[in-house]
């Protein structure tokens, strides 16, 4: 027997369990190549196919369990975090909140399956105060489709195990290193690609001192949400507007009206930035974003409005910067 597949072999519950721990706690160690070996192994008879999926289950349920704690209390915090490293910051996992937002604790059953859910489904799970119980039901029934899944392509491509040992073997130290040089060159692009765009988001931010020193003032200054729906959990800027993406040229109307100041809560006011510069392309010069968005407007003790929510795009006719600031 190949050596790969003595080592498999010796030691195929130990690494299963460790592969899947690791790729659940957010580190990019890929379990899916050990539970289909895995499953190849159980089909070989060197292995059990109810212990390697009972321990792939627990695994990934102590992984996920930390991150809905997090979720449920630190919230948004958690989220921003994960924004924060993101290699795709202008998304901001926006696509994949909505995912959530759209079916709920259900996502848990196949959020393994979706890359960017999987990372925030025990998260915002722990946001909308699921309860525990009903969070291990669910997680636990996820995690088991999602290995079952793999496990299953390894048993029926079983008798093909030995093949790949052999070829492992010849030229598994080849293809790590292939694999980790691509891996580089990716994460090489993705990074000069964001230092791109945020080159060329350098516009003059609107520090929350003087924001708030402007509404005490009762000058006339349309403050804009552009944050989603769980965001908005954590309280808004009193009087703010609520502006999904699609709606944002409505805010045009008001372009002569008085100054338009952008929040959300990305690193680096990503977002209202893209959103100011996309409205100053347009026409509209008095438009800023927040600099450091709703978390250090919060942090700094300004107010906050506890109710979620605030004025909508559909009445933004009706709005002026006289009437949001009076």
């Amino acid at each position: 027997m190949p050596s790969a597949m003595e080592f498999l072999v010796r030691h195929g519950y130990v690494l299963l369990f460790v592969a899947v721990l690791t790729e659940q706690i957010g580190l990019p160690l890929p379990a899916a190549p050990f539970l289909i070996a895995a499953g190849a192994l159980a089909g070989l008879h060197k292995l059990n196919l109810g212990e390697a999926m009972a321990l792939a289950v627990v695994a990934s349920l102590i992984s996920d369990s930390v991150w809905f704690g997090l979720g449920k209390r630190r919230g948004g915090a958690i989220l921003q975090l994960l924004c924060r490293i993101s290699l795709e910051p202008d998304n901001c996992v926006s696509k994949t909140r909505s995912v959530y937002l759209r079916y709920g604790p259900r996502s848990l059953l196949f959020a393994k399956f979706v890359p960017g859910l999987n990372a925030i489904a025990s998260p915002m799970a722990g946001m909308f105060k699921l309860a525990p119980w009903r969070f291990g039901l669910l997680d636990s029934a996820g995690a088991l489709l999602w290995a079952a899944s793999y496990a299953g392509l390894g048993w029926i491509f079983r008798g093909q195990l030995e093949d790949l040992g052999v070829f492992l073997g010849r030229f598994g130290a080849w293809m790590g290193i292939a694999a980790a040089g691509g891996l580089t060159v990716y994460v090489a692009i993705k990074y000069w690609q964001r230092r791109r765009i945020y080159r060329a988001l350098r516009i003059a931010r609107i520090t929350p001192e003087e924001l708030n020193q402007r509404i005490e003032a009762g000058e006339a200054v349309t403050i804009v949400d552009l944050r989603n729906a769980i965001e908005r959990r954590e309280g808004r800027i009193p009087k703010s507007l609520q502006l999904t993406d699609d709606k944002l040229d409505s805010l045009l109307t008001l372009g002569s009206q008085g100054e338009i100041v952008l929040y959300c809560s990305c690193p680096d006011e990503f977002a209202s930035a893209k959103a100011a510069l996309r409205l100053k392309r347009a026409g509209v010069t008095r438009v800023r974003p927040l600099e450091g968005g709703f978390p250090l407007w919060r942090d700094l003790g300004f107010p906050v409005d506890d109710t979620e929510s605030g004025p909508a795009a559909s009445n933004l006719d009706s709005l002026t910067p006289d009437a949001l600031a009076g």
